[in-house]
């Protein structure tokens, strides 16, 4: 088949934990990046200690899965002997990546782990071919492209360097107001640096206009009478468009949402694998099957969607004026952990659901298995009639056959 002699492309999936890792090595990730405690751009994510990277990197190397580390923030100067610590620490637990942005803390990793690879991330503002060129030269085996160009760019940078070099593209996620995400409003606003790993995300917030010499009167910011929130962008979603990823030469297809939940990361991971893989398998397959892919990708928190730069400058369609919410369709209930002697799942409970109730299992093969909740016992093996209680641990007996790793939801009703 022709989709046999182009590359199949890696897809490069986040974890904020070590149980949100394990999903994405089972629901279909090649690779999972991941953030330590310290040095990466998502401060407020749950983020991994040593000893769970350590874990983490175990669990995805026994499954054939890549792990690559963040450590991508703009460094001062008193952050450097720490990233050195840091990275001799890493050299010992063997990632197989290291996402960096800064050229200091590159050089450093140079220097302490030249047996790692080093990926460019996008925060370096990689909009052209000659800085490609560059981070080869330097060593770099992978720059991950700047949001801000279309395929088209990325297929004439794909031209202009060699083949070993690997381009890395997000398709699927949060998309940033400011160029690369290099913005300073976290900052200006509440002194926590977004290029820190501490942004607070002022671009979904909602803002008025004052004139100079009316002080204390603010006016509403209105585009077209939508609304106020003149910052915040749709999440980005490519799953109509894989022949045109693979056709641009880009090597490794990166979802957004190192702070997402274990239901996300799961429902993003099975359907762009289901997506990639049909078509390798054929085109045909996977146009028939689209109304699938974008059925299951709507079943995640999303903040309606848009293809970002790839076809061109976007219009103002790829902005939300009204409102700075998510829509979500499905409540994440819990990840089975067990199943005990009785066959009841194990699960730390995350939403509040009772007896009798109608849930979904979503597994990683593709199936959504609608089952009955039959019973529920707390940690002491007390019967419950419901779960209210955030972060609960407890075990559930359920009307069909369940097993480690299958994630319950459950459809909000309309």
């Amino acid at each position: 088949m022709e989709n046999e002699r182009r590359k199949k492309p890696e897809l490069l999936v986040p974890a904020s934990c070590l149980e949100v890792l394990k999903v994405a090595v089972l629901y279909g990730a090649d690779a999972v990046y991941i953030g330590g405690e310290a040095f990466g751009l998502r401060a407020k994510a749950k983020n991994f200690s040593m000893q769970d990277m350590a874990a983490g990197i175990a669990f995805a190397h026994e499954h054939g899965v890549r792990v690559y580390v963040t450590a991508n923030i703009l460094a001062h100067n008193e952050d450097l002997e720490g990233a050195r610590i840091y990275f001799e620490e890493l050299q010992k637990i063997k990632p197989d990546a290291l996402i960096i942005s800064d050229p200091g803390m590159f050089m450093i990793a140079k220097m302490v782990c030249p047996e790692i690879e080093i990926h460019i991330s996008t925060q370096a503002n990689n909009t052209n071919y000659q800085t490609y060129l560059f981070w080869w030269q330097q060593g770099a085996k992978r720059v991950v492209s700047a949001r801000e160009l279309s395929l088209t760019e990325i297929r004439q940078i794909r031209d202009k360097i060699p083949e070993k070099m690997e381009i890395e593209s997000f398709i699927h996620g949060a998309m940033c107001i400011s160029y690369s995400g290099r913005c300073l409003l976290s900052n200006y606003f509440t002194g926590r640096d977004a290029n820190q790993g501490s942004c607070t995300h002022p671009c979904r917030w909602k803002y008025a206009v004052m004139e100079e010499t009316r002080p204390g009167e603010y006016l509403p910011v209105y585009e077209n009478e939508r609304g106020t929130y003149i910052f915040n962008s749709k999440d980005l979603c490519m799953i109509e468009h894989i022949p045109e990823l693979v056709e641009a030469g880009i090597d490794s297809l990166k979802i957004e949402g190192r702070m997402k939940t274990a239901l996300y990361v799961a429902c993003v991971a099975r359907t762009y694998r289901k997506a990639i893989d049909d078509f390798f398998e054929s085109e045909q397959t996977y146009q028939e099957k689209m109304d699938w892919y974008k059925a299951e990708i709507a079943k995640c928190t999303y903040r309606q969607f848009t293809t970002g730069f790839y076809f061109g400058k976007p219009d103002e369609e790829t902005q939300i004026y009204d409102n700075n919410t998510y829509v979500s369709e499905y409540v994440y209930l819990g990840l089975v952990e067990a199943i005990d002697e009785r066959g009841y799942a194990r699960f730390e409970q995350r939403n509040k659901f009772c007896v009798g109730d109608t849930i979904e299992l979503m597994k990683p093969d593709g199936a959504n298995i609608n089952t009955k909740v039959l019973a529920l016992y707390n940690e002491e093996g007390a019967m419950v009639e419901s779960c209210p209680h955030a972060k609960q641990i407890l075990y559930v007996k359920l009307s069909e056959s369940v097993s480690i790793y299958d994630i319950m939801r459950v459809k909000l009703h309309a």
